[in-house]
């Protein structure tokens, strides 16, 4: 089953000629020169987005736009799904801001990752692919909610002393430049871009 984002936040708005510049040939001819493009990520699956919004539309940095089935009022088509290389370097320092407000929104969602997440194999634990977090410090993590279940982020970080804001939101952003072979919160990018 293909996950599919409901919305998602502007993260860059490219004029037509870079945009439609950076289209293979095959797909460049059924989008139109003028149109006004944004990248997105997605509120959910941290998926990359290309879309085109609708004439006379104005969107800015981090506006979260419907992306949904049915009817849009700011997006017009999503043109493709992209990959973290086909930012522009103004897009890539956005995504690092968005996704981490994204993170502290969605506490409940995190937290209750860090009370479920197990093992990926026999020698690794999930927890383990959030940078700086060994053996060790899994063992202390593992205790501590078997004690009693983490409830926030603060929690966390009063009894295990770990930044799960930080931790995660660098999880995701090398999940989506596609820098580990795991993916825990995001699906892997395209194998291409189209």
């Amino acid at each position: 089953m293909k996950k599919r984002e409901e919305y998602g936040y502007v993260i860059d708005i490219l004029p037509p000629e870079v945009a439609v510049y950076k289209l293979p040939p095959k797909i460049r001819r059924d989008f139109p020169h003028d149109a006004t493009y944004a990248h997105l990520v997605g509120e959910e699956h941290f998926t990359l987005l290309e879309v085109t919004l609708k004439r006379g539309v104005s969107v800015e940095i981090g506006e979260r736009l419907y992306v949904g089935p049915g009817a849009r009022d700011k997006v017009d088509k999503i043109v493709r799904r992209i990959k973290y290389d086909d930012l522009q370097p103004q897009g890539r320092e956005n995504l690092v801001a968005i996704v981490k407000k994204l993170v502290e929104q969605q506490e409940s969602r995190f937290v209750k990752w860090l009370n479920e997440a197990g093992p990926l194999t026999l020698k690794m634990h999930s927890l383990e692919l959030l940078r700086g977090v060994g053996k060790k410090k899994v063992q202390e993590i593992l205790e501590e909610r078997k004690k009693k279940p983490f409830t926030s982020y603060e929690d966390v970080k009063q009894r295990v002393g770990i930044d799960l804001v930080e931790l995660i939101t660098d999880r995701i952003l090398r999940e989506i430049a596609g820098e580990d072979p795991y993916y825990l919160f995001t699906t892997p990018p395209p194998a291409t871009s189209l």
